[in-house]
């Protein structure tokens, strides 16, 4: 028995060791609480690629929010052209217009879509297995078919096909970029970003400087005359007409051109960003411990600010963080 009483104490000092000795970000010094934040009206319940949506049916984008009467049943995706395209785990996709709700158009596809997006009479659609399809909205006849291999486990964040110039371009599910010519209905080419096993969805794609742009959560990669390639574990991008700025698991936020070659960096040991913003002058930056983080654009100056941080899904748009049932706004 004493033996037993000694192994429960032991290892009880072990657990609680464990835990009183977790290593998280410390800032060494601290500016003025953050005061520009509050309760929303409603909770964040569901997030897409580039929208998100309350629990009172309000659609939130980056540049506004949309009162329109979408199936509480189906999950939202993104907003594209004049769309809020949403789907339902069976495969039944609906565009719902943002000018008057009542006008949907319905497509039974049969399977679970990971991602879609529009452009005139095109609809592109990316589903969970990494199949790859076009249909035409006015007719619903599929147009163009492609499978790609399937991926196991990915990150929520899904990236709908990219409309440019007579181009379609798929950011799929295991870490490649596929390339169909829309008049042609036919497959250019396929461009590898990452092959990591699991994880390996892209999520991140643009085009900056004429450069295609297009991130996994462990490489990113950039792609014009000739394929650039740098390993990051990436946890934010944003950018600036020719500057990427990007944080990593390492604590780290860098400045990178379109050739990702690095502009500068700052890192913050042990910090967790869970979001990011940048206005053009300064970054601003939410950390899991509750700061708010604000850094120059240069990246050599930084303050750092107390703010009320709460669990749940957390939205960004281009002025405020929106985090569970409430917001913070980066104008104080």
């Amino acid at each position: 028995m004493k033996t037993f009483v000694t192994l429960l104490a032991f290892l009880f000092l072990v657990l609680f060791s464990g835990c009183s000795t977790k290593e998280v970000f410390e800032p060494t010094k601290i500016s003025q609480d953050w005061s520009a934040y509050g309760e929303s009206n409603s909770s964040l319940v569901e997030l897409g690629s580039n929208i998100a949506l309350l629990e009172n049916g309000t659609i939130l984008t980056k540049t506004d929010s949309i009162n329109i009467d979408l199936n509480r049943s189906f999950r939202v995706i993104t907003r594209s052209d004049e769309w809020i395209i949403s789907s339902s785990v069976d495969g039944n996709l609906s565009l719902t217009s943002i000018d008057n709700s009542n006008s949907k158009i319905e497509f039974n596809l049969k399977k679970t879509i990971a991602s879609a997006s529009t452009h005139k009479d095109t609809l592109a659609v990316l589903f969970a297995d990494n199949e790859m399809a076009l249909y035409s909205i006015s007719s619903k006849k599929l147009l163009f078919k492609e499978q790609g291999s399937k991926s196991t486990v990915v990150d929520s964040r899904v990236i709908p096909p990219y409309f440019m110039r007579g181009l379609i371009l798929f950011s799929t599910l295991n870490g490649k970029v596929v390339i169909i010519n829309e008049k042609l209905k036919k497959k250019l080419r396929t461009i590898i970003v990452s092959t990591e096993e699991n994880f390996n969805n892209i999520i991140y794609f643009n085009v900056i400087d004429d450069k295609i742009i297009a991130a996994t959560g462990t490489k990113m990669l950039s792609l014009a005359a000739k394929e650039i390639r740098v390993k990051y574990e990436i946890r934010n991008i944003v950018y600036d007409d020719k500057e990427i700025f990007i944080t990593t698991k390492q604590g780290e936020i860098i400045s990178l051109t379109p050739d990702l070659q690095v502009n500068a960096k700052i890192k913050l040991p042990l910090a967790h960003f869970l979001a990011l913003i940048y206005d053009g002058e300064k970054l601003y930056l939410l950390e899991n411990e509750g700061y708010m983080i604000v850094v120059d654009k240069n990246l050599k100056n930084y303050t750092v600010h107390p703010v009320d941080i709460e669990d749940g899904y957390i939205f960004t748009t281009q002025k405020t963080f929106f985090v569970g049932d409430s917001y913070i706004s980066i104008d104080e």
